[in-house]
């Protein structure tokens, strides 16, 4: 009974101390300001990047601290893509798009969080040629035209989220509450380029952002790689479904893919039902160079 008492204490105390550390160095991190560079068969463009946004940032090289990132860019971003990153954080999946699709491509990289965004500012002034044309937009996404209250974390930035959205567990409670502008997507579509690409991380409010995006869904049809949380995995199941799209686990290779799923993953790609014919590789082209940045255990946490 002792011996098992004396395992639970030291168990307990390894959790503690190790979530105390982490939180030091949460803490430690915040408004530090890094310089990465992407891998050189994304651009190797030079990236401004805080461990605020996430404490993986710290490692030196982007293919391991965005190894959950880099390689679906290679699997899904083709030449002349036009790619809209809703919740883009520090702009690493957007800025390696940008390499992807080229001069004749374009991305919008969306974000609310003005300093995060300013990190991207930097990025794009450091950019090498060649590459497709950013724009950057200091918006909020959801199902309305207005002003929303953005809550930025109190742990990493990636985990800032609108008030009316639940967010996740990683918030560790709210530094500030900021007012930001909140936009629908298929408002978007008057003012820039329609979307071949939408990737999706807004920690919680993906139900109001795809249910402002009726347009898009119907007629634009773009491929969607979207962060989904659990307790709104049905209704938005429904809605993609209902619009003629199959969904699957982006955490896995596009050659690894088996039948679509019925409920959406934690990381989701959903794909129009008519680009499917020829298999899954047909709305991508084969990206086996990429295959070297994907890590078999990454995963989209901060």
């Amino acid at each position: 009974m002792h011996g098992v008492r004396r395992a639970w204490s030291t168990e307990h105390l390894t959790r503690h101390l190790a979530d105390k550390a982490r939180r030091l160095a949460e803490r430690a991190s915040r408004g530090v300001v890094l310089r990465r560079q992407l891998p050189a068969e994304l651009g190797a463009g030079t990236l401004f990047v805080s461990p605020d946004a996430r404490l993986r940032l710290w490692h030196p090289r982007l293919k391991h601290s965005a190894a959950d990132l880099l390689p679906r860019v290679g699997e899904l971003v083709r030449p002349g893509d036009v790619v809209w990153d809703v919740g883009s954080n520090v702009g690493i999946f957007a800025f390696a798009a940008a390499a992807r699709a080229g001069v004749e491509g374009r991305v919008l990289s969306i974000e609310p969080d003005d300093w995060l965004l300013g990190l991207q500012r930097r990025s794009l002034a450091a950019q090498p040629g060649g590459q497709a044309e950013v724009d950057l937009l200091s918006v909020a996404v959801s199902d309305r035209l207005g002003l929303a209250d953005l809550s930025i974390a109190a742990r990493g930035r990636a985990a800032n989220h609108l008030c009316d959205a639940r967010g996740s567990s990683q918030t560790g409670g709210a530094r500030e509450t900021r007012r930001v502008v909140c936009v629908t997507l298929d408002w978007l579509l008057d003012y820039y380029p329609s979307p071949d690409l939408i990737k999706v991380d807004v920690e919680g409010a993906e139900l109001q952002l795809l249910a402002g995006a009726k347009r898009i869904l119907e007629e634009v049809r773009p491929l969607w790689l979207c962060e989904v949380r659990p307790e709104a995995a049905e209704e938005i199941a429904a809605l993609w479904q209902s619009a003629g799209y199959a969904l699957f686990d982006a955490s896995h290779p596009l050659a690894a893919q088996g039948k679509a799923l019925e409920l959406p993953a934690c990381d989701t790609l959903a794909v129009p039902k008519e680009r499917l014919r020829g298999g899954l590789r047909a709305p991508s082209l084969p990206r086996t160079e990429f295959e070297s940045l994907r890590s078999p255990s990454s995963t989209s946490q901060v």
